[in-house]
């Protein structure tokens, strides 16, 4: 009676629960290995475009400040 009670759960997750959970495993891993997508690099390229542009008003913004006020940056 004990090993019936144990034993048909056992073979249900055996052959229907496991096969299962490996595929939809597997699935999601070779989706996350496959890197960025169209849109997320057009987005990662927009981004770096931004950051750039924004360096070089921190440059020019830096470069007004010394040339206003020498001693800004020990403040």
């Amino acid at each position: 009676m004990s090993m019936g009670f144990i034993s048909i759960p056992l073979v249900v997750f055996m052959i229907i629960v496991a096969p299962l959970w490996l595929i939809l495993h597997y699935r999601s891993k070779h989706k996350s290995g496959e890197g960025l997508s169209g849109e997320d690099h057009q987005k990662l390229e927009t981004l770096v475009a931004r950051a750039e542009v924004m360096q070089e008003r921190i440059v020019t913004l830096e470069r007004i400040l010394d040339a206003d006020v020498p001693q800004w940056r020990q403040k």
